[in-house]
């Protein structure tokens, strides 16, 4: 097909073109994770299917369609679902808190259970909020994004659920849409002064809020990231084993379905939130460093997609969708290493849990739109509300 038969509407708009424009090779870096999670949550359960790795990869294989299906979907439907979705998650959240709805899993009172289902709304108010953000942002002007009193509204969207969330508590998640939202303006254009302000507020504000405004068991992660080896069979005993997964592999690894710290049961949360450390132990450096390498070109891949938007929704929202996979994949890393606290985030589409498989397809899905309807035009103001 031809340049300038992609440029027509009534090309662009037929499904066969739509199909010829997503882009594979994204599609393809995120099979290949999935997978490889697949892989490792077989070699973990003993050479077994049962209880994880089946179940990944069915719940993949539907959400993969599931993200296709998006990808279809025009962006101005996503324009107009900004706020209303928004507003639905924010009082989902709000529900947890104040309803008997709220149900508690975890040690963290952050899931709604609505009879014939559970949910995590915090996991889906990523979505919402990056929508509502890119709709905000696409109606004002470069120099309010910059600097304006009107900035107080997206903070205002991205604290409110922030400071719920966090109350739950369930501080990973509000980790990500604290600073996913942060994302977003910086995307959008904030100026660098504020933003070099806001780092030294957050810089002055963290010892206080450890101290005063977490509960006792999320102060003990804090103390014992700061030195795990205090208490090596009480709170250090997760990091020190993610370590000891980590280093024990070397430069090729152990080989599949041979990491003792995994095998053994050693290592916690190993289907979870350690997964990377087995990848690491079984794997070693090679291997891991594979993984990553997938993660930061599937990265890379989606922003430049949001780059070639032509739309500042469409801009924003794709790379809004980018910032908060990455962080998933930045801070896991990180926790896996001992180098930030054990906030319970997932490696994004190896660590086992639907509900992050689900946020992360969702949000890809909204990138791969944004690919096939890259030429799409939103107008200003508030026509498509």
């Amino acid at each position: 097909m031809t340049a300038s038969a992609l440029t027509r509407p009534g090309e662009r708009d037929r499904l066969s073109t739509k199909i010829a424009e997503l882009d594979w090779r994204l599609i393809g870096l995120l099979a290949v994770i999935a997978c490889v999670g697949a892989a490792m949550l077989y070699s973990i359960a003993g050479g077994h299917w049962q209880p994880w790795a089946a179940k990944h990869l069915l719940r993949f294989g539907a959400l993969l369609i599931a993200m296709l299906t998006l990808a279809m979907v025009h962006p101005k439907w996503w324009f107009r679902a900004a706020y209303p979705l928004y507003g639905v998650l924010l009082v989902l959240v709000l529900m947890i808190e104040f309803t008997p709805l709220g149900y508690t899993a975890g040690g963290a009172r952050n899931w709604l259970n609505l009879g014939f289902i559970r949910i995590q709304p915090a996991e889906f108010m990523k979505i919402g909020l990056v929508l509502a953000l890119a709709r905000w942002y696409h109606n004002h002007t470069a120099q309010e994004a910059r600097w304006s009193w009107k900035l107080l509204i997206p903070a205002g969207m991205i604290g409110l659920p922030f400071l719920l969330v966090a109350k739950q508590p369930d501080l990973g998640s509000a980790m990500i849409i604290g600073l996913t939202g942060a994302a977003v303006m910086f995307m959008a254009g904030l100026s660098w002064r504020v933003i070099a302000a806001g780092a030294a507020a957050a810089v002055v504000a963290v010892p206080p809020f450890v101290m005063f405004g977490m509960h006792e068991y999320q102060r003990n992660r804090v103390l014992t990231f700061l030195n795990p080896e205090a208490d090596p069979s009480g709170t250090g005993y997760n990091i020190i084993q993610s370590k000891i997964a980590l280093g024990s592999g070397g430069l090729l690894g152990k080989g599949y379905g041979l990491g003792s710290q995994s095998q053994l049961e050693f290592l916690p949360e190993r289907h979870t939130d350690f997964i990377f450390s087995t990848v690491a132990e079984e794997f070693g450096f090679i291997g891991s460093f594979t993984v990553l390498a997938c993660y930061v070109a599937a990265i890379l891949i989606a922003l430049r997609i949001a780059s070639l938007a032509h739309s500042h929704f469409g801009r924003l929202a794709a790379a809004g969708m980018t910032a908060f996979f990455a962080l998933f994949v930045l801070i896991n890393g990180a926790m896996v290493m001992g180098m930030a606290p054990v906030v319970g985030v997932p490696m994004p589409l190896l660590s086992y849990g639907g509900s992050s498989m689900m946020t992360v397809m969702f949000g890809f899905g909204l990138v791969l739109s944004t690919r096939v309807h890259r030429y799409a035009e939103l107008p200003k103001g508030h026509g498509l509300f």
